[in-house]
């Protein structure tokens, strides 16, 4: 019994997380119309940054695929869903891995800072590929690039002491 609950809990709390991802990408954002190729910077990487600190790199990966991935899906960018799927769901398990590992749990700030600058930088490439081969253009992808720093950068200022706090309350 307790492991069936065990296991019932991790799926709530996944489920939540996946919903916490989506909700931060769909409802708090900007769109960016000064990129020819469209664009918007959204909390939803707070959410994933917090989420892999916190949680680590299996919820981070499911949470951030799952999450992003839907809300290309349903707001009308459903082109996008599986490069989002992939780019998001490997860049959650990279800063989930490296905040993690050397016995630091997520309680290390600069290890911390480096997961999401690795992961920052995971995005960036993929997205640049993304962009490369559904425009068929190896220049234009550069245009997205500034609008992603700033996407990384706000999601770190907000993501890391959002993470601190949660670690201190002891509430997870």
């Amino acid at each position: 019994m307790v492991r069936e609950n065990s296991k019932t809990k991790d799926l709530v709390l996944t489920g939540l997380l996946v919903a916490l991802v989506f909700v931060a990408t769909r409802f708090i954002n900007i769109r960016l119309p000064i990129q020819s190729n469209g664009g918007l910077i959204h909390l939803g990487n707070t959410m994933l940054f917090m989420i892999a600190i916190v949680f680590g790199s299996k919820k981070a990966a499911v949470a951030g695929a799952f999450g992003m991935g839907l809300f290309d899906v349903l707001s009308g960018w459903a082109v996008w869903a599986p490069f989002t799927f992939i780019i998001r769901g490997v860049m959650g398990y990279l800063i989930g891995t490296i905040s993690q590992a050397g016995g630091k749990k997520g309680n290390s700030f600069t290890r911390n800072l480096i997961a999401i600058t690795v992961g920052g930088i995971w995005m960036l490439l993929g997205y640049y590929i993304a962009e490369v081969i559904l425009y068929g253009n190896w220049i234009v992808p550069f245009g997205s690039i500034p609008g992603d720093i700033v996407q990384v950068v706000l999601g770190a200022m907000i993501g890391l002491p959002m993470a601190a706090a949660l670690k201190k309350s002891k509430v997870v």
